[in-house]
C-alpha cells in the first residue's frame, strides 16, 4: 500500500493544485479526508502541492496510451460585464465572442495536450483498452485579462495589462475499461507579467500563444506524472 501510494504521489508531483483564486492554507483543514467516490487525499505530496485525492490501491503504471476528451471551458462569474465596462462600445464582448473564444480554446487544448502526450510517447487514442486512461479535464475561473476575440488589435490601439490573466484546471483520470476514477487535481494558473507586462501588448495573438503554453505545461505535468509512475513501480 506504502509503494502504491508512493507512485500515485508522483502523479501530484505534476500538478500543483489550488481549487480557486480565494484559496487558503487555512481552507484546505475543511477538506475531508475522503470524498464522496472515495478517493483519498494525500497529506503531503512529493511536489508539496496543496491538494490531491488519489482512489487507494490503484496503478497508474500499465497506462501507455489516453483517451483525451473534449474539455469544458467556463468563464469567471462576470467576465464580460468587467471587460466591457473599460472598453469602447465598438470593442466590447458579445456572448458570441464568448463562444468563438470557448470553441478556439477546446481546439487548442485538444492539439497541445494530444501534441504533448504523444511526444511523451503516450499516443492518443479513440479506443478502450487495459493500458488506455481516461482524461477528462475542466478550464474553470478563466479570466482573459484582455480578450480580442476578432483580433482589433492595432498598431494605434494597443492595450497593455499585468499579465495574461488566469485560469484553473480540473482533471480527472479514469480507467477506460472500468470507467473508475484514479486520479482528480486541480491546478491554477495566472500570469503576472513578469514586471515586463509593459512591453508585450495584449491582442487575439499574444492570448493565444499563452493559452498554447499554459496547456502544454499541464499537458507535460501529466505525461511526467505517468512517467514518475513507471519508475516507481520498477
Amino acid at each position: 500500500m506504502k509503494k502504491i501510494l508512493s507512485i500515485l504521489t508522483s502523479l501530484a508531483f505534476c500538478l500543483t493544485l489550488a481549487f480557486n483564486p480565494s484559496y487558503s492554507f487555512a481552507k484546505k483543514k475543511e477538506l475531508p479526508d475522503i470524498t464522496h467516490d472515495g478517493l483519498e487525499r494525500v497529506s503531503k505530496p512529493k511536489s508539496g502541492a496543496d491538494v490531491v485525492y488519489l482512489q487507494p490501491g490503484a496503478d497508474l503504471s500499465g497506462y501507455n496510451k489516453i483517451i483525451l476528451l473534449e474539455p469544458n471551458i467556463a468563464f469567471r462569474k462576470g467576465w464580460k460585464n468587467r471587460q466591457n465596462a473599460q472598453r469602447q462600445l465598438t470593442r466590447r464582448i458579445s456572448d458570441r465572442d464568448m463562444e468563438k473564444m470557448i470553441d478556439r480554446g477546446k481546439d487548442l487544448f485538444m492539439d497541445e495536450f494530444t501534441d504533448e502526450l504523444e511526444n511523451k510517447g503516450y499516443p492518443v487514442v479513440h479506443t478502450k483498452g487495459e493500458d488506455v486512461m481516461i482524461v477528462r479535464a475542466a478550464i474553470i475561473d478563466l479570466n482573459v485579462a484582455y480578450a480580442d476575440p476578432n483580433n482589433l488589435g492595432g498598431m494605434w490601439n494597443k492595450v497593455y495589462t499585468e499579465g495574461a490573466g488566469e485560469a484553473t484546471l480540473v482533471i480527472e483520470l479514469f480507467d477506460s475499461i472500468t470507467g473508475q476514477i484514479l486520479v482528480r487535481g486541480v491546478d491554477r494558473k495566472w500570469d503576472s507579467g513578469g514586471g515586463y507586462s509593459w512591453r508585450i501588448p495584449r491582442s487575439q495573438s499574444t492570448n493565444i500563444r499563452d493559452a498554447r503554453r499554459a496547456l502544454r505545461s499541464w499537458a507535460k505535468m501529466l505525461a511526467i506524472g505517468l512517467d514518475h509512475a513507471k519508475e516507481e513501480a520498477k
